[in-house]
């Protein structure tokens, strides 16, 4: 009897093994997340994407390097809450009225959109995918994402919340540095810089749970205003512009005046500002200290890696940091400097995924390319808008998708007009909200966007025209409105 009693334990002890095994198995097969995501960040501050920018950005080139970098990748709006939204949930921010940053509503000549200030809770966020399959979630940074805790990381699928809260810049305490006045954020030793205590947060985040899969979530306040870095940064960048006779240079063109009776409007065309390029090179080095605690734990074969901006480089406004040259205006604008992003995808557990991909991307796209590269299930509710990446980043050069559109039905602070793009190919055809004019853009042969060809191809035209419209109603749009005993705005259709 004592024999059959040990056999049977001995049987359950092994079983329990098994278990256990398997169990440490499929934790240490499953590949970790690290997303990052730089605010206003333009598409030609990094070197990678520019070898002539003033900034430094080693890290960041270093990743680009070592993983796919995307030279047509994009935001879904030129503006950060519904770009940060469509990341997050996989969807486009026009299906729920999130077309502004919360809560913008500028008017001009006419009143914009209906807008939400909030991610609904009822959305599957990326967040909450990973945690359903045993991730531990961690999220650090600017959230803007909802007026009011219960709209919080903490309600929205995150673990741990390293400075997420309402705003949309480090506007409490003394901003950039310690104390920061975050109601989310315990306060370090005085005169300590955000971007690196993010980036040290995220980095101790990777230590403390290098033995579990984990999704850790970046999202830097940097480069956003207020313009502020550490002054010895900035000393090196005033040295460099002087060394480089950036100081004698014409920093700035005309752009564009959207707003009746507004100062002409100029947008920069030089990248020479000294405490930008600061700024720049304090995240980079944060994105540093987070890849480096990837490698000094073991982790950097078993985590992906992705990095975006949010929009385009601020260059019409607020003090106009950066240019964004060749590309035409900046964040705020639906031309390529407000939506073309640096656009990184490192999956070292891919074969062929080193290189660059002229596939063009968006956004929405982060969300069933990490759950396919994680072997999850899909979320078919969130993914109406994205598509994966898997293939591109194996190097096939082409994805289950036609088309990518915009909308943005809003003066934005920056100056820029209230208008919907689509781009088909190497076409990008941008509408005008105020009184519906179409520009034609061959991407191709004129990335600046300055050569409008629409009464040369009026089919192609009519045609993606066409497209955008039917697209408009498939996401439910809302275009501009009248003001009170004001004429009525273009809509389309009418």
């Amino acid at each position: 009897m004592r024999s059959l009693f040990q056999s049977a334990l001995l049987r359950a002890a092994m079983c329990l093994l098994v278990v256990i095994s398997v169990g440490q198995w499929l934790h240490a097969a499953s590949p970790n997340v690290v997303f990052i995501l730089v605010d206003d960040l333009g598409y030609m501050d990094i070197g990678a994407n520019n070898p002539d920018t003033f900034y430094e950005t080693p890290n960041i080139d270093r990743l680009a390097e070592t993983g796919t970098r995307f030279t047509d990748g994009y935001a879904a709006n030129p503006v950060c809450s519904p770009t940060r939204y469509s990341i997050l949930t996989g969807r486009h921010p026009s299906r729920v009225d999130a077309t502004n940053f919360f809560t913008g509503r500028r008017a001009g000549r006419f009143l914009p959109a209906p807008l939400i200030n909030h991610m609904p809770l009822e959305e599957v966020t990326m967040a909450e995918a990973f945690k359903q399959h045993g991730y531990t979630t961690m999220f650090a940074g600017k959230w803007h994402l909802g007026p009011t805790p219960e709209f919080w990381p903490a309600k929205q699928g995150f673990d741990f919340n390293f400075g997420g809260h309402d705003r949309g810049g480090p506007y409490g305490g003394k901003r950039y540095f310690s104390p920061y006045g975050n109601p989310r954020l315990v306060d370090g030793p005085d005169g300590e810089h955000l971007p690196i205590r993010l980036g040290t947060d995220t980095a101790n985040f990777i230590r403390d749970h290098k033995d579990q899969p984990f999704f850790a979530y970046l999202a830097f306040y940097s480069v956003h205003t207020p313009l502020m870095a550490p002054k010895e940064l900035v000393q090196k960048y005033n040295d460099k512009a002087k060394r480089l006779g950036l100081d004698k240079q014409v920093a700035f063109a005309d752009e564009e005046q959207v707003f009746p009776g507004g100062k002409p409007r100029k947008v920069r065309i030089l990248q020479a500002h000294t405490t930008y390029a600061a700024m720049v090179e304090s995240m980079d080095r944060a994105v540093g200290i987070v890849l480096k605690s990837l490698e000094d734990n073991g982790l950097a074969d078993n985590t992906i890696v992705c990095l975006i901006g949010d929009n385009g480089g601020l260059s019409t406004s607020e003090g106009s940091p950066t240019s964004n040259l060749p590309l035409r205006g900046g964040k705020g604008w639906v031309y390529e400097g407000g939506i073309r992003e640096a656009f990184i995808v490192r999956a070292p557990m891919l074969e062929g995924t080193v290189g660059t991909s002229s596939v063009p991307v968006v956004s929405t796209d982060f969300y069933p390319t990490l759950l396919e590269l994680a072997g999850l299930p899909k979320q078919p509710k969130q993914h109406l808008d994205g598509v994966s990446l898997v293939g591109a980043l194996k190097g096939q050069t082409k994805v289950s998708r036609d088309a990518i559109y915009w909308h943005y039905p809003h003066y934005s602070n920056q100056g820029g007009f209230p208008g919907g793009a689509i781009r088909s190919g190497d076409w990008k055809l941008v509408e005008r909200y105020e009184d519906g004019r179409v520009h034609l853009y061959d991407l191709s042969k004129d990335i600046g966007e300055a050569n409008d060809v629409a009464d040369q191809h009026p089919e192609r035209v009519k045609e993606m025209r066409d497209d955008l419209h039917q697209w408009y109603q498939q996401v439910d749009a809302k275009f501009l409105s009248a003001k009170p005993d004001g004429p009525e705005p273009w809509q389309p259709g009418k």
